[in-house]
């Protein structure tokens, strides 16, 4: 019989629907019956395409004995952080302020009130070395509530004191100078020169970094800033970490050359490779780099697209098995090829790297080396071993899929609006521009809320609970570079709308934002740093630096600087990425590319002139009879570079514009 959680939006929430165990969503339908019972909450955060929480979830929450025993001692709440970023972020932060190391299943122990008073991850069902076990944990925290109550409360007041503390505001402080050279400097001391990323395995792709690392390359040429970022996204695409049959990236690779991935697909991940992807390409001329942000951008258009948005993730597991969906033997790549010759099979077995059991295709030899091998004409090569790649996925199609979380989630479709515009417009690619337009459109229609703000995911018609910061932020980035990609003003207006209901979440301090408006839990987080993706705080900064660029507005710019210097990111680079990107923007004058004219062919040449080129610190806007800087303008096709409150006389053909430009 189906449990509380068989009406919910979510996905993951919907997996556990029919546990023995007796979930409740998150609420205070759940608190008020702890208060009742005179029990703790027992909360449990995951997400849909996590192993260990399906791991979790196999061997304890389907276990009818496991289950009775929770329900006898415990309230049990079971949260998606993907719906719930919020609530996610203040139970870890309690997790690791008690010594848990951190991740998911991330497992808390509640007062009635609400309190944390012990967190875990992961606790298997069986005996397991170094581990208790979960009816162990059950027990042991059961007991402690009858026999230690009121050292458990005062422990648990203790401890949200100290987080409550520990988020109270710094004292501002201005960057200083030189602190952009010196945190590439930083960087570069971790950096992993011969494999890319920074540290050793697990490595993570960090786009955040990554975008920090080119904007301060196009801003100072610092060759060692692009040399990090090429290595690092180079060694990516030839790993097993990038799907070498269908595209797109998975979440992390578990070793340090990137081979062996972690093998759940994020849509938030492929939207900022995207976008690294194509930015990398105009900023080398690499053919290679070109062609893997196309198959990011045909991944998502084949794997993600839910109506006319994007879906949250594809799952590690298939068949129960992690990795079972990509993992190829020589014999399967053999009956896949069935009919080809035995040279070209073991000529993609060797460039693909299948010598043995249980292998994820990288490109372990080169097209080069492999047509030095054969003295053959590399494109040949090439040629032929596309074919074969392409009959190898169209086999793959015929396994059983991973499972697809079809959530929408209003900020990651916002990187991937902004993704596919950038990276549509960078290259060339109008598909991925129309592609931007569909998912905008379907955000600011499905996932509008009530009040005019944003939900923050929708899933089969319905809408989760309200948006979160980093819902406002990605998505107005988003609608700006499709106004710029496009030069619809209504993408421009939309993006200033949801930056005025943003300003629900300011902080106190009158610096920057909370993250959530927090109402529901112990703590009203505020998140500084950036992690895999930017934080909301940073978004907003960057959104209300372009929206400066293009109103000609000083005070949102001087805003945006104010979130960069609470942030303190120089001080910690590798947690502090996009907030050093932003930096960079706010390091020169506003540069404005300014659009002039009525939709038409020679209009829409300037436009490509400058998105096709390298230059990401520069904003493309358009104006219509009248502009702050430029004025009174009559109705011509023309290009004026505006850079500080000046500018330059209008240019009316491409040739002309990129000279400017360059």
């Amino acid at each position: 019989m189906p449990n509380r959680l068989a009406g919910a939006t979510s996905p993951y929430l919907q997996q556990h629907a029919h546990n023995p165990v007796d979930w409740y969503p998150w609420g205070e339908e759940a608190f008020a019956a702890a208060r009742r019972r005179d029990v703790p909450v027992f909360l449990s955060v995951g997400y849909s395409t996590c192993h260990w929480c399906h791991v979790m979830a196999r061997e304890s929450f389907e276990d009818p004995g496991i289950a009775a025993l929770l329900n006898a001692s415990f309230v049990p709440v079971k949260v998606d952080r993907e719906e719930r970023p919020d609530v996610d972020a203040v139970h870890m932060a309690a997790a690791q302020a008690m010594g848990v190391r951190g991740g998911w299943p991330l497992s808390v122990f509640l007062t009635p009130d609400g309190l944390p008073f012990f967190a875990g991850t992961y606790w298997p069902a069986a005996p397991h070395p170094g581990l208790p076990t979960f009816p162990d944990v059950l027990t042991a925290v059961a007991d402690a509530w009858l026999t230690q109550r009121d050292s458990i409360a005062g422990d648990a007041r203790h401890l949200v004191a100290a987080l409550r503390a520990a988020a109270a505001v710094p004292t501002p402080v201005r960057m200083p100078p030189g602190a952009l050279d010196d945190a590439v400097a930083r960087l570069a001391r971790h950096a992993d020169r011969r494999w890319g990323g920074f540290g050793s395995a697990p490595k993570f792709p960090m786009p955040p970094v990554l975008v920090f690392l080119l904007w301060h390359h196009a801003r100072t040429g610092d060759p060692d800033a692009l040399a990090m970022v090429e290595v690092t996204l180079s060694a990516m695409a030839d790993g097993g970490i990038h799907d070498q049959l269908g595209g797109g990236f998975a979440r992390y690779a578990t070793d340090a050359r990137w081979r062996l991935p972690h093998f759940e697909k994020m849509l938030y991940d492929n939207a900022q490779l995207l976008e690294l992807y194509a930015d990398l390409a105009l900023a080398t001329g690499s053919a290679r780099h070109r062609a893997v942000a196309l198959g990011i951008g045909r991944w998502m258009e084949r794997e993600m697209r839910h109506g006319d948005a994007f879906a949250a993730a594809l799952d590690a597991d298939s068949e129960g098995e992690e990795g079972r969906f990509s993992l190829w033997t020589p014999a399967q790549v053999r009956d896949a090829l069935a009919g080809e010759p035995d040279d070209d099979v073991q000529l993609l077995l060797t460039h693909l790297g299948i010598t043995g059991p249980g292998a994820v295709p990288r490109i372990a030899s080169p097209v080069a080396d492999l047509a030095a091998a054969r003295a053959t004409a590399p494109e040949d090569v090439a040629r032929r071993v596309a074919e074969l790649v392409g009959r190898l996925a169209r086999a793959r199609e015929q396994r059983v899929h991973p499972a697809r979380d079809d959530k929408v989630v209003a900020s990651w479709n916002g990187l991937a609006v902004h993704g596919l515009a950038h990276a549509g417009a960078a290259l060339g690619e109008p598909w991925m521009i129309e592609l931007a337009r569909a998912a905008a459109g379907f955000v600011l229609t499905h996932l509008a809320s009530a009040e005019g703000g944003l939900a923050r995911s929708w899933n089969a018609g319905r809408t989760s609970g309200p948006a979160v910061l980093e819902d406002y932020g990605a998505v107005a980035r988003g609608l700006l570079t499709l106004h710029s990609a496009t030069g619809e003003d209504r993408w421009l207006q939309a993006a200033e709308h949801l930056v005025v209901r943003a300003r629900v979440f300011a902080h106190d301090s009158g610096t920057g934002f909370h993250d959530s408006l927090g109402a529901d839990l112990f703590l009203r987080p505020r998140d500084l740093g950036d992690g895999v993706q930017p934080s909301g705080n940073a978004l907003m900064a960057e959104v209300l630096a372009i929206l400066a660029t293009h109103r000609w507005d000083e005070s949102l710019r001087e805003e945006a600087g104010r979130i960069v210097a609470a942030t303190r990111a120089w001080e910690n680079p590798l947690g502090g990425g996009f907030a050093l990107a932003v930096a960079e923007r706010l390091a020169t004058a506003p540069r404005e590319l300014v659009l002039t004219g009525e939709p038409s062919p020679q209009l829409a040449g300037l436009r490509d002139v400058a998105l096709r080129r390298f230059d990401p610190l520069l904003v493309v806007g358009y104006a219509g009879t009248d502009h702050p800087v430029i004025g009174r303008v009559a109705p011509v096709t023309a290009a004026h570079l505006c850079e500080g409150f000046a500018c330059r006389a209008p240019v009316t053909e491409p040739a002309a514009l990129a000279a400017l430009l360059a």
